[in-house]
């Protein structure tokens, strides 16, 4: 009886939590179901269409070379001005009252879906810290080790290249199996 007042309860954190992350993103929701729309490839021509957006990012971080201050900054400016604008321009351009029950769990699927990589990642943490705690000389090998190894594959591939390839993994292991009426590229 426990164990199941338990999970009653995870549920309904994870539910809050979910519907506080729906809030924070109210203004943004039109562009994330694009973009949900985009990366689950729904059309034929979605793949093709951010390989070569992407492409062309990391060809223009190549070519201009920035330093990792310049880069940083220039990030961090992009990503306040699209905090800014967004939400003001989505309402212009997609229209509020267009919100249909379909898109509005969808979006709760993809809050839902966050919120449970949030607490993966935190879980994940959680697990290590207590693995540093318990055993020590463990967790010092198999740290220093996996970081040794990242530190090799750094040396022997250039570092925008390596992160190139890195930017591809995240759609391609989210969403290797399509949706129903979404293409399946893998």
């Amino acid at each position: 009886m426990c164990g199941f007042n338990l999970v009653m309860f995870h549920c309904f954190v994870q539910a809050q939590e979910t519907a506080q992350l729906e809030e924070q993103l109210q203004g943004w929701r039109e562009v994330i179901l694009a973009g949900d729309r985009v990366l689950r490839w729904e059309k034929p021509w979605f793949p093709g269409a951010l390989i070569g957006a992407t492409t062309m990012v990391f060809l223009l971080i190549y070519y201009l070379d920035p330093s990792v201050l310049t880069g940083l900054s220039c990030t961090v400016m992009l990503l306040c001005l699209a905090d800014y604008f967004v939400p003001t321009l989505a309402l212009k351009v997609f229209g509020s009252n267009k919100w249909t029950t379909e898109q509005q769990q969808r979006f709760h699927e993809i809050c839902n879906n966050l919120v449970k990589s949030e607490r993966r990642v935190v879980g994940w943490w959680k697990r290590l810290c207590s693995l540093k705690e318990e055993k020590p000389k463990v967790y010092f090998a198999s740290v220093i080790s996996g970081l040794l190894a990242v530190a090799w594959i750094g040396q022997q591939v250039h570092n925008l290249f390596l992160t190139y390839l890195i930017a591809f993994q995240f759609p391609v292991k989210m969403f290797s199996n399509a949706p129903p009426g979404g293409q399946q590229w893998l």
